[in-house]
């Protein structure tokens, strides 16, 4: 008797198990069964792989392997935000130590963008200007960029650094200065002098000197794109090989903010 209950229990749990990894069909369609699975897909997360300097590395090496972590993401931001990869590459190593920094170990935070009114992202408090300040928090370093992009391009008081030429780092050293974004004030040579000993506008050549020259079109006829549905304006550029800054001036932009239907041009167009 111990023998069947034990069994039926068995079968029991079987069966449960079993249904619970079933497929529930959801719709008929073509003559062919439209199934759901009943689990969820599992979440997949592609952090950016950090190299780490030894433990007795000099502060050169230090900086080194910093840029050689986030010197792509920092191109992908100019491409996208016409923020000099090295004016962003620049401010993360001073902002940040080089990436040693404890706010950037505890918080993924390069550039010490504090918490401010409408920050809904985790938080942590350090001590800066005041003793507790809050300050962002992200799970990828990648997002402090992004975040330190939008952070200068969406404020108005940053708006005349994108007046200057994006080989004008010079220029956008102390014009952050002047809009207030530090209160040092060595803070543009600090800039300035990390920029040329590690020869960062290198990575400012890749999009201005030619590495993302614009595909051959034909002059003769008016080339335009309509935007579909999952486009950006980066996306749009990487196809056609043009920067996004180019495609703004051809189609007289403001900002990166485009519609599904709208029609962009390709080239120059007198008139």
């Amino acid at each position: 008797m111990i023998r069947r209950i034990s069994f039926l229990m068995l079968t029991l749990v079987l069966l449960v198990g079993c249904k619970s990894k079933k497929r529930a069909v959801a719709a008929k369609k073509d003559g062919r069964e439209v199934v759901i699975e009943t689990t969820k897909p599992k979440e997949t997360n592609q952090n950016t792989e950090i190299k780490t300097p030894p433990k007795n590395a000099t502060y050169k090496e230090v900086v080194n392997t910093y840029i050689d972590n986030y010197s792509t993401i920092a191109v992908q931001e100019m491409l996208q935000y016409g923020i000099p990869a090295s004016i962003t590459l620049a401010q993360g190593i001073l902002e940040s130590g080089a990436g040693r920094g404890e706010l950037t170990s505890k918080a993924n935070n390069h550039f010490g963008i504090k918490c401010h009114r409408g920050w809904t992202g985790e938080r942590v408090y350090h001590d800066d200007d005041e003793k507790g300040e809050c300050f962002r928090k992200y799970k990828d370093p990648k997002y402090s960029f992004r975040d330190h992009s939008l952070f200068l391009s969406e404020r108005t008081r940053y708006q005349g650094l994108f007046k200057l030429k994006k080989d004008d780092y010079k220029g956008w050293a102390r014009g952050l200065k002047k809009a207030g974004y530090a209160t040092d004030p060595k803070y543009p040579n600090k800039l300035i002098s990390i920029i040329e000993r590690y020869d960062l506008t290198q990575y400012d050549e890749k999009i201005l000197g030619g590495g993302s020259s614009p595909v051959n079109l034909d002059d003769t006829k008016i080339t335009t794109y309509t935007v579909i549905k999952g486009d950006t304006l980066y996306s749009i550029a990487r196809r056609y090989n043009l920067t996004v800054d180019t495609l703004k001036e051809y189609n007289g932009l403001q900002d990166t903010t485009i519609s599904v239907g709208q029609t962009l041009y390709l080239h120059p167009v007198k008139n």
